[in-house]
């Protein structure tokens, strides 16, 4: 059974059950993220922080009238998200160092608001629900905050350490209020967000997991676009298959906007109307990611509208796939996104032959090889940073040519693992004959029985 009709499944057995209880993330095909991991990222930030003291904003809800939403009104920051496993806006979390028992966490929760909630539904408040959700026993009213903090940071000032206040403020709406209570401290203030960038460039086991399975979406959901795929189909067609795989499996959100280029837009590496009508001959650059319980996948592959590369197609695409095929095998813990993107570019140097004419092809490899991954498509972390197990990666070649209005790109998500690098992304056809033969099978919408064996006649031969 595919991912698809798994998640279909699911989903039908689930429209029977009423969501009584408010929980981390509500009715979240994700689940909640364990207490437990919760609370242990929250102790190695504090062990960060030393005698000082961090401090992270949530985000504020979007108006549905002015800021034009294409998902929701609310995507939590990704910062108080990681620590808190909350959706709740307008809330704020302090972590503070140097304590008896290893420091002290304190969440901050706006009340609830009954007659707000009878437009916005339940919402969580301060008291035992969100100590049980996050493991944070100390749960104030986030109209505590400002007078909270400010003592807080008092004291810090007064200790005459060297010690430092950490800010994240979340939603801009936060910021005013940060600068003034930072403009009153004494001593250094930094960006937590560099605390937190090189935690989360290595992934725990829950991460991993919500990173898979938004991986095994997106996977999904490319096959569904080879199979839709032809001539005289407009870009946003093959963006609506796309993006219904992601959403009927329980992707809540895109990663980023998808991007299907078709013949001159496969030059551009993120063009992303997707208005343009493809024709015969041309190729297609499908680069798209599904959001799973907020950590994205990032997969590029690049199609023949026809369904059959031209010769000059696949020579051109089996140089790029070569180049990533060297990268992959290159990766391993203690080595630089930069020492391998040196590895694909001298193979690309050395297997270019002819193909881009006198000079090698890598002059049209205009694109570093690789970037972070996680709960942003470019995710946090230092480029300097040596590979180690437990971080996530792309390996994602390109050439592109403008005169020939040929585009090509192949991107993958890798785990760095002990032993080298582990493929996340190995089920999405990738080579020219597996792409060709997936986009001989009939769209998932257009099939019957009798299609799921022979072929569905209304499709290319």
């Amino acid at each position: 059974m595919s991912v698809l009709a798994r998640a279909l499944a699911a989903t039908m057995a689930g429209t029977c059950l009423a969501i009584r209880a408010l929980s981390a993330q509500p009715g979240s095909p994700a689940g909640p993220v364990p207490v437990e991991r919760l609370a242990a990222r929250r102790a190695a930030l504090i062990e960060r922080v030393g005698g000082g003291m961090a401090i992270f904003g949530s985000e504020e809800l979007r108006d549905i009238e002015r800021d034009y939403p294409q998902d929701s009104d609310f995507r939590q920051d990704n910062h108080f998200f990681y620590l808190t496993g909350l959706e709740t806006p307008a809330s704020w979390l302090v972590l503070r160092g140097g304590e008896p028992g290893g420091g002290t966490v304190t969440l901050y929760l706006p009340p609830r608001d009954p007659p707000s909630e009878r437009w916005t539904g339940p919402k969580l408040g301060p008291g035992p629900e969100a100590t049980r959700l996050t493991g944070i026993t100390d749960v104030r009213s986030a109209e505590a905050f400002e007078s909270d903090v400010a003592a807080w940071l008092a004291g810090l000032g007064r200790s005459g350490s060297a010690a430092a206040a950490y800010v994240s403020q979340g939603s801009p709406a936060h910021r005013e209020l940060i600068k003034r209570l930072a403009g009153s401290y004494r001593g250094s203030v930094a960006d937590a967000a560099e605390l937190l960038a090189q935690m989360r460039l290595v992934k725990d086991d829950e991460e991993l997991r919500r990173l898979r399975k938004a991986i095994e979406i997106t996977g999904e959901a490319h096959r569904e676009g080879m199979r839709l795929t032809a001539a005289g189909l407009f870009e946003y067609h093959v963006e609506a298959a796309v993006e219904y795989v992601f959403r009927a499996s329980g992707a809540e959100r895109v990663g980023f906007p998808s991007i299907i280029g078709s013949g001159p837009n496969s030059v551009t590496l993120h063009y992303d109307k997707n208005r343009r009508q493809t024709r015969d001959g041309e190729l297609v650059v499908i680069d798209i990611g599904a959001e799973f319980g907020y950590y994205t996948a990032d997969v590029t592959r690049t199609i023949p509208v026809s369904g059959t590369f031209t010769p000059r197609q696949r020579a051109v695409y089996e140089l790029v796939l070569g180049a990533q095929e060297a990268a992959l095998k290159a990766v391993r813990p203690g080595v630089t996104t930069k020492e391998l993107d040196a590895v694909a570019r001298v193979y690309m140097d050395g297997h270019s032959g002819d193909l881009c004419g006198s000079q090698s092809c890598s002059r049209y490899f205009v694109h570093s090889l690789s970037h972070w991954l996680g709960m942003d498509v470019h995710d946090v972390g230092d480029y300097q940073s040596r590979l180690e197990p437990g971080m996530v990666l792309t390996i994602e070649p390109g050439i592109y040519i403008p005169d020939e209005e040929l585009g090509i790109r192949i991107e993958d998500d890798v785990l760095v693992t002990s032993e080298g690098g582990e493929l996340l992304t190995a089920e999405a056809p990738r080579t020219p004959d597996a792409i060709e033969a997936v986009m001989r099978e009939p769209p998932l919408w257009l099939r019957s029985p009798e299609d799921a064996s022979s072929g569905d006649p209304r499709r290319r031969p």
